[in-house]
């Protein structure tokens, strides 16, 4: 009897195949490459500001006006408190012309309270967010007269934990009514600390800290009013006065205009 042989058939493989035509192209391309992002070219870094020239341009700002003064106008420490606290995203002009008639009947935390937060409102309405300031204003006499005697307190911290107050006004307060070598950083005192590279810093807690650290003592006192008058009229936002600065030739900005 003849043997029967059976053809066993080959299994399939579960890859599918690749197509002869993609393959060849796949074969003459070769392996493919990552294409690199290109690097954005770095800004040069600001030389840093030497010691004698950080004195330099503070002797020249108490030369050209060596009492400077807020332009924040106040009674005492707790009407200087409340025009801080009413002077954010507020013109000094503007809270000026509407605390003139609010401080002549309410210099005090107690006439204040008394005066309540609907009248409040009537004198301050022509400020921006005039609402929520009436109603710091209350509260943060109310804290003053349950927690401090009436007064306004002497730290920071303290001074913080009033309703409306943060670490500008405390630095504000601290140093216009007590005389402490405070730093406040406002937006022209922010810009000004960036674009001359006397103290370059991402937040206004860095710009503050960085401008202690490298002003002598001698210029404390007054140094921040320097900055903001000097932010203010001259190192203006949009077209800086570069032709009248000061400190022209110090300033570290690689587009000043002299």
């Amino acid at each position: 009897m003849a043997k029967i042989t059976r053809s066993i058939s080959a299994k399939k493989s579960s890859v599918p195949s690749v197509p002869k035509k993609v393959a060849m192209k796949a074969a003459k391309a070769g392996p493919k490459r990552v294409a690199k992002k290109s690097a954005k070219p770095k800004s040069p870094k600001q030389k840093p500001w030497t010691p004698a020239e950080i004195h330099e341009a503070f002797s020249r700002f108490r030369k050209a006006n060596p009492e400077p003064k807020g332009e924040l106008e106040h009674l005492n420490p707790y009407t200087l408190l409340v025009a801080v606290v009413l002077s954010a995203q507020a013109t000094d002009a503007g809270v000026n012309k509407a605390t003139r008639a609010l401080f002549a009947v309410a210099d005090t935390p107690v006439k204040m309270l008394a005066l309540g937060e609907e009248k409040v409102r009537e004198y301050i309405k022509t400020i921006g967010l005039y609402r929520n300031k009436a109603r710091n204003v209350i509260a943060l006499s109310e804290k003053l007269i349950n927690e401090f005697g009436g007064e306004v307190p002497r730290t920071r911290a303290e001074i913080e934990t009033l309703p409306g107050a943060g670490r500008k006004t405390a630095n504000v307060v601290l140093n216009m009514a007590y005389g402490e070598h405070t730093m406040a950083v406002d937006t022209h005192v922010f810009r000004v600390g960036n674009r001359t590279g006397l103290a370059p810093g991402n937040t206004p807690l860095e710009v503050e800290l960085g401008l202690e650290k490298v002003i002598p003592l001698e210029f404390m006192l007054h140094a921040h009013h320097w900055l903001i008058l000097h932010g203010r009229y001259t190192c203006l936002a949009r077209k800086p006065r570069c032709e009248v600065c000061l400190i022209n030739d110090l300033c570290r900005w690689p587009e000043k205009t002299v």
